[in-house]
């Protein structure tokens, strides 16, 4: 199992492009990182909508002319899928698309409603048809039932019944419309090429066109754009903002932008944190890579200790690599890093990653560098001890599974096999971002996978259905 909080899923919307298709296929292929299972794209000419969904990455799937042609128009969405909730399937591959009244409504959703199993079960019961296993369905349900004359009101309908995190690219026959939850919590940012307007997950997408940052999009913000331009409304009641702290940690591409921060800028500044909570006598500063690199830079730094490349990364080994036998399992971790032998021998080593989840990858990299012939070996991770899982977007293991959830930090290191193990404090983190400390009373920003302290109500999870928030669905709809 991987041994990571696995990434959320990606969106991109774009307005008023002669290339709308291949700008979203650049920019989902910019977005990569947040979503590996599937990818597609939904465009409009004329009020007709072109689809094409498939299962695999953006460059295996869109880079055939033929399939690029068929998406025709001047507006375009795209999603790339990490499965949050619901099976990994073709039908449950975004964006989804539906006919309604007002005609063709194509949606894709970053993010994990909290409440889709209660809506869901309320929708079937009043004759609805589902066609997935996504909690995003719902919310085209709930438009469709809606009876307000303009979509963006019919999205609004939608949305007031709906909890959890979203952030939407929604095409309609005459606009695209970006929404955000009130909390914020998933990102979205506004951008801008030419007379073309876009509506994107993360800058990384926009830079990839050549697209120009204007802003981000707000908590609880739906922005519609259309023929005479683009407006914003602000529907919902407003909530504190609870943007989600890990994107800082490890989702966010590095060369992101987000709420006006650079993602790499904070990374450094995390592993500067870390060398000032938690320094120890060492001779190279090593990362994990590659979610390990900028903090392990920052660390590096601030301790005055050289950083060295001493486990190399082989890209060229996905999560689909299928062992061709039994007889090769046992070399596990190797099959993605390998030790630089030639740096490590007889050095004490800091090794800086960015989280611990299971713990199953930390052991069998500590292993790999004292079988290098490291002296000593000391790990800094770069955000807190991950000790709850994640309703908001995230596809990540039980509360059971996490092992800093059931073990102390010195059993962990006991486990792990390091001579030392630290993790960076909550109050490190905030000041990376930009906060002197956390407010313990009301937090700046969504850090439940952390602190356990939920912002938005878990409805589905006091149901009485145990289990993460994918199992949660998948549990109830079988």
């Amino acid at each position: 199992m991987f041994d990571k909080f696995n990434d959320e899923c990606g969106v991109f919307g774009i307005f008023g492009s002669t290339s709308a298709a291949a700008h979203t296929a650049l920019g989902l292929h910019a977005l990569q990182h947040r979503g590996q299972e599937a990818a597609g794209i939904v465009s409009c000419l004329d009020g007709q909508f072109f689809s094409h969904r498939a299962m695999g990455l953006v460059g295996d799937n869109f880079s055939d002319a033929a399939v690029m042609n068929r998406l025709q128009g001047a507006s375009a969405i795209g999603h790339n899928r990490y499965s949050t909730t619901g099976e990994t399937l073709l039908r449950n591959v975004q964006p989804f698309y539906a006919d309604l009244a007002l005609g063709g409504f194509a949606l894709a959703h970053n993010g994990n409603l909290t409440n889709a199993i209660t809506l869901r079960r309320e929708l079937i019961a009043r004759g609805s048809l589902f066609a997935s296993t996504s909690d995003t369905e719902v919310i085209v349900h709930r438009v469709a039932l809606s009876r307000s004359a303009a979509i963006e009101d019919r999205v609004i309908d939608a949305l007031k019944l709906v909890e959890g995190a979203y952030s939407l690219v929604i095409l309609a026959p005459k606009s695209l419309i970006g929404v955000r939850d009130p909390n914020g919590v998933r990102p979205l940012v506004l951008g801008k090429l030419g007379d073309a307007h876009i509506i994107t997950s993360e800058t990384c997408a926009l830079d990839i066109i050549g697209a120009e940052h204007v802003r981000d999009v707000e908590p609880g913000e739906m922005i519609i754009v259309d023929e005479s331009g683009v407006r914003s409304l602000f529907p919902f009641a407003a909530q504190p903002p609870r943007f989600c702290i890990f994107e800082y940690v490890y989702f966010a591409r590095p060369d992101s932008v987000m709420q006006n921060t650079s993602v790499y800028a904070v990374r450094k500044r995390i592993g500067a944190e870390l060398a000032r909570e938690f320094g120890v006598a060492a001779d190279v500063v090593v990362p994990v890579p590659d979610s390990g690199v900028p903090g392990a830079i920052g660390y590096a730094e601030t301790a005055g200790i050289p950083f060295d490349l001493g486990i190399i990364r082989n890209h060229y080994v996905g999560r689909t690599f299928i062992e061709p036998s039994e007889s090769v399992r046992h070399l596990g971790v190797k099959l993605k890093h390998n030790a630089n032998s030639a740096l490590l021998k007889g050095k004490r080593v800091i090794l800086v990653d960015d989280s611990i989840v299971r713990g199953t990858t930390s052991k069998k990299i500590v292993t790999m560098v004292r079988e290098a012939g490291a002296s000593e070996v000391h790990m800094r991770i770069a955000s807190p001890p991950t000790t709850n899982p994640c309703f908001y977007g995230v596809d990540t293991p039980e509360k059971s599974q996490l092992m800093a959830a059931n073990h102390t930090i010195d059993e962990m290191a006991k486990i792990i096999g390091v001579d030392s193990l630290a993790f960076l404090t909550m109050d490190g983190l905030y000041r990376a971002v930009g906060e002197a400390k956390r407010n313990n009373e009301l937090p700046q920003y969504c850090d439940a996978c952390f602190s356990g302290e939920y912002p938005i109500a878990l409805t589905d999870n006091a149901s009485g259905i145990s289990g993460n928030q994918k199992d949660l669905f998948v549990k109830d709809v079988a």
